[in-house]
């Protein structure tokens, strides 16, 4: 059966493991673990192909104590009770150094009731829990399970590891050695790559098998480009990924840079992101960083998500594009933003303050007996359609919510405000 290189090249040592300096290079905090053989329970959080399970067999093997493996996919509860049955056993065997170690592939996939099934033995010292998981933990593992095992972050390996890799593959695999190989440009490999070991050692694969009985293997940037035709994007619509570009799309917005909007709203096209997810998003913005500044950016946020629904994909892209340009360059204010959360946190302090009389309806005749409704002054009955009331309930004293901006949108409204109420100081 054919093996593929990316597992032939698998590394068995720490020394021979390419990348994540930060966690195995000579003084760190993994390294010194494996070394001293006192490993706790730890998750690896990472993109794909960065090392997380070979790490873990590194692990297991220098530490030579018993290794389950469990994948999140294809384990439901039963397999875990099994595994773990067998850790107990091996546990309280007395020809076995150290505690086990259990290895859970995609952890984040794992249900609440999978994930708490394995709490009781991580905690008594039953096993010794090893986790990988490409989606931010923080959101897909339980908190108590959190509690008992250190987070570590891998990174996509750097361009210089990746041409170590290379150059590994090339001397020492044995489907090389008999061929001639010429490595003529890099670019198109480490762009497609992308961090990604396996990725590399994957097209590395797919060339050679392209390859006549004796035609030399050639790695350029026209051969890799033409073996893989595109770059497929990397984006995950429910994970951390997810976050952090419609992160950057909204700050991109907020900070006025069209270019970086109209950038990060490619990259969520080109992942598939759902349209009228951007759309709500754009919205959202189109009040709160933008707000009175252009009351207009929210009618055209709002259209937008309209015909996005009306006309859907791929034409729109079109309104999208428009929509985040148009956010990001208008004149921005969060006065709306601040004014509502200032009058929140104002209700949560001064609780029920009681509607003043003048402002209640009065639908029956009790009410207007008792003063409902009584004194009010209709402003349209004044010149200007204004005149001077008490609004706010009798003891808050009319708090400043609203501070208007210095936007020229804000400054004429603070100006008619400033003239009606003659407010000293604004």
């Amino acid at each position: 059966m054919y093996e593929p290189l990316a597992e032939r090249l698998r590394p068995h040592s720490l020394d021979d493991y390419i990348g994540q300096r930060h966690l195995v290079g000579e003084g760190a905090v993994l390294r010194r673990m494996i070394e001293s053989g006192n490993v706790s329970s730890f998750i690896m959080w990472g993109p794909p192909g960065v090392g997380k399970t070979t790490l873990a067999r590194i692990v297991a093997e220098q530490t030579q104590v018993p290794f389950y493996t469990l994948s999140a996919v294809t384990s439901g509860v039963k397999e875990v009770r099994e595994v773990l049955d067998r850790c107990r056993a091996d546990a309280s065997s007395m020809f076995t150094h150290g505690r086990p170690i259990l290895f859970i592939d995609e952890i984040h996939r794992f249900n609440k009731s999978q994930q708490d099934s394995l709490l009781g033995a991580v905690e008594n010292g039953t096993v010794t829990l090893i986790g990988a998981t490409t989606e931010n933990p923080s959101f897909e593992v339980i908190r108590p399970l959190l509690s008992r095992a250190q987070v570590y972050v891998l990174k996509p390996l750097e361009d210089s590891d990746l041409l170590v890799l290379l150059d590994r593959a090339i001397k020492t695999d044995s489907i090389f050695k008999d061929r001639e190989v010429r490595i003529e440009q890099t670019d198109a490999l480490l762009r497609f790559a992308a961090g990604d070991a396996r990725k590399l050692l994957n097209i590395l694969d797919l060339i050679y098998q392209s390859l006549g009985p004796t035609e030399p293997m050639v790695i350029n940037n026209d051969i890799v480009t033409s073996r893989l035709q595109e770059n497929p994007v990397a984006f995950d619509k429910g994970g951390e990924m997810h976050y952090d570009i419609i992160s950057a799309f909204i700050k991109s917005v907020r900070g006025s840079d069209p270019d970086a909007a109209v950038y990060w709203l490619a990259r969520m096209i080109a992942g598939g992101e759902d349209p009228k997810f951007i759309a709500r998003r754009l919205c959202i913005s189109a009040a709160e960083d933008i707000g009175l500044a252009n009351p207009n950016a929210l009618l055209l946020a709002n259209a937008t998500f309209d015909i996005i629904n009306k006309i859907g994909w791929p034409e729109g892209r079109i309104p999208l594009s428009e929509c985040a340009i148009y956010l990001a360059t208008s004149p921005k204010s969060n006065s709306a933003y601040l004014a509502i959360d200032k009058a929140l946190a104002l209700v949560k302090q001064t609780g029920n303050a009681p509607v003043p009389l003048h402002l209640r309806n009065a639908p029956t005749a009790l009410m207007s007996e008792l003063g409902y409704g009584a004194d009010y002054h209709y402003p349209h009955d004044y010149p200007g359609h204004f005149v001077k009331q008490q609004y706010m309930p009798d003891e808050l004293h009319h708090p400043r919510l609203w501070e208007p901006q210095d936007t020229p949108a804000e400054a004429r409204l603070a100006d008619r405000m400033k003239v009606l109420w003659q407010r000293d100081g604004d």
